[in-house]
């Protein structure tokens, strides 16, 4: 019998939820086939089988909590399928079905005959206890139960030697009164109009309090600008075709927005970084977390080394991890060890909001939709721009409102004139 059990997820995942099972009972598993996919609290895994057979049983049904090491099915080895007594011996098989050894029987028989003249000595169902005369009429004097006397008698008949040593044991004392179980929490009232109750994902938890236990650790604060948006728009739609051309994917806003973020955060380097304790951790690369709209949740997959990267591979790295995104495929070394994040809310038609620090990080770069509004020129001249919000969420107790305000300043300066993104080092 082969035992298929939770893998080591990772150092800071003890557990996860049995999303879906992938192969059923009695279907032939290969070795390295995934029979079931765990949800964590970041990703998806499914589990393979380590040999080939076919799965007997599941020990966990889909989405309840199973731990690191627990056994949650098992295969019988080989690739006839069936249970654990398909899998005996023939041996064994033989010695189960032979007729056994005559004095075995024998002793059996005798076996039973003893006992059964033991069992004519005892009460049968329904007629209480066996007690002589005297034994019950001193019984019914004292008020005692019969069923509640023990007595040492070989064939379990009470005399009243047991009636009297019973009435002169202490009464026992009473056992203590089990706690109350606390009252359940009252459900609301039946509105009597349609609902339907949907239980949160493991994913959705841990997004909803992680998101909570920031706001409630971090001194967050945020700052707000907005950017012209007409150079980089221009440039792209003059460079669109030769950037797909050669790079097999279009030039967006992403990369602008990333390149931007790590120049700025060269100057501003203890918005690039966390807090441990009582200690203020820089952190001298910058590993760029994308806020990506997944089925079960947003998630921010982590585009690794964004300053030594060009447009066009920070411009893939974006749609594979989009890509693994939407189709649950991220793997733990997708996710962890982001320095930085950005979000676009504007894909979605958000005009302005306040992004949520992704923690430990300290700070957040939240993008919106590009609108055209009437800017003045000059004291004379107004003009329709294609203008954006950027919002940028900061921890306060590291990062002061002068650097957070001078972040975002050279976010809109590079945006607008895109060339000085040439000159970055």
């Amino acid at each position: 019998m082969i035992e298929i059990k939770v893998p080591e997820l990772a150092e800071s995942i003890t557990e996860g939820t049995v999303a879906s099972w992938l192969k059923q009972p009695g279907d032939h598993v290969e070795k390295g086939d995934a029979i079931v996919e765990l949800e964590t609290d970041k990703v998806n895994i499914e589990v393979p089988a380590d040999e080939s057979g076919t799965l007997d049983e599941q020990l966990a049904a889909e989405g309840n909590t199973v731990q690191v090491g627990q056994v949650i099915a098992r295969l019988s080895s080989g690739s006839g399928g069936g249970t654990a007594v398909a899998t005996k011996t023939k041996t064994e098989a033989a010695t189960e079905t032979a007729p056994a050894p005559a004095e075995t029987k024998t002793e059996e028989v005798g076996e039973a005959k003893k006992v059964e003249r033991r069992e004519e000595h005892v009460a049968s169902p329904g007629k209480g206890p066996i007690a002589t005369p005297a034994a019950r009429k001193l019984a019914r004097e004292k008020g005692i139960d019969l069923s509640a006397i023990q007595t040492n008698d070989p064939i379990g008949r009470i005399n009243v030697h047991d009636v009297t040593n019973h009435e002169s044991k202490p009464a026992p004392a009473q056992a203590p009164q089990a706690p109350k179980a606390p009252a359940a929490a009252p459900q609301p009232a039946a509105s009597g109009k349609d609902e339907e109750r949907i239980k949160m994902t493991r994913r959705r938890q841990t997004i909803a309090n992680r998101l909570v236990e920031v706001q409630q650790t971090a001194a967050m604060l945020t700052t707000f600008n907005e950017i012209d948006m007409s150079a980089v728009m221009a440039l792209r739609k003059r460079r669109q075709e030769k950037f797909v051309k050669d790079n097999d994917v279009k030039l967006g806003f992403m990369s602008f927005f990333t390149k931007a973020a790590v120049a700025a955060l060269k100057r501003m380097p203890y918005l690039n970084a966390e807090i441990q304790g009582n200690e203020i951790v820089l952190k001298k690369y910058y590993d760029i977390g994308i806020a990506v709209s997944a089925p079960d949740g947003l998630v921010v997959p982590v585009v690794r080394e964004a300053d030594r990267k060009n447009f066009g591979e920070i411009e893939k790295d974006i749609l594979h991890l989009a890509d693994k995104a939407r189709n649950n495929k991220l793997g733990l070394s997708d996710l962890t060890g982001g320095t930085f994040t950005i979000t676009n809310g504007g894909v979605f038609g958000s005009l302005l909001s306040t992004p949520i620090l992704n923690g430990p990080q300290v700070a957040i770069l939240g993008m919106h939709s590009i609108q055209l509004r009437p800017i003045a020129i000059d004291a004379e001249t107004m003009e329709n721009r294609p203008m954006m919000y950027v919002a940028l969420s900061y921890d306060h107790r590291i990062v002061d409102g002068r650097e957070a305000v001078t972040f975002l300043k050279h976010i809109k300066d590079m945006i607008e004139d895109p060339e000085q993104l040439l000159f970055e080092a």
